[in-house]
């Protein structure tokens, strides 16, 4: 790898123990390169909650505000422990979205004009790989950089 090509490098996280992999990867890459990193991880929004309710009188599940907070804040809290981490790097960015994580990933790519995403994959195969569908893969597909794909070994 050549450090003229890549300045902005954007790593995109999970809080699992699996990540670790992706993470030690990230960090020789950014010691070799001394470029600009980012770190996003992606929420999943919040599925209403349909404890107590009775759909039988009217009742709709409801959406605990709470909860998404909550997320949010370990969200950022874990993103601001692991960029102290990367102090190699020129400057170190992070970013905490809530939505779908490909598409999630993808637009932070674009909006901070990322060179190079880095992303975990778990490997999965058949029937596990249709139903969860494959984070990695949409984004080698869609990404406008090249992206990096660290096995995570965590079975």
């Amino acid at each position: 790898m050549t450090s003229d090509k890549f300045n902005r490098i954007l790593l995109a996280i999970d809080d699992t123990p699996c990540s670790q992999n992706a993470i030690n990867y990230a960090k020789e890459i950014v010691k070799d390169l001394k470029p600009s990193f980012a770190l996003v991880t992606v929420v999943p929004p919040t599925s209403p909650s349909s404890y107590g309710v009775d759909p039988l009188l009217g009742q709709q599940p409801i959406i605990v505000p709470e909860v998404s907070e909550i997320q949010q804040r370990a969200s950022q809290e874990f993103l601001d422990r692991l960029a102290t981490e990367f102090t190699s790097a020129k400057e170190t960015f992070t970013f905490s979205r809530v939505g779908d994580v490909r598409d999630e990933i993808l637009q932070v790519s674009q909006e901070w004009t990322a060179d190079l995403i880095i992303v975990g994959t778990n490997g999965r195969t058949g029937f596990d790989h249709f139903l969860s569908g494959s984070v990695s893969e949409a984004l080698i597909r869609k990404s406008k950089c090249p992206v990096l794909v660290i096995p995570l070994n965590c079975d």
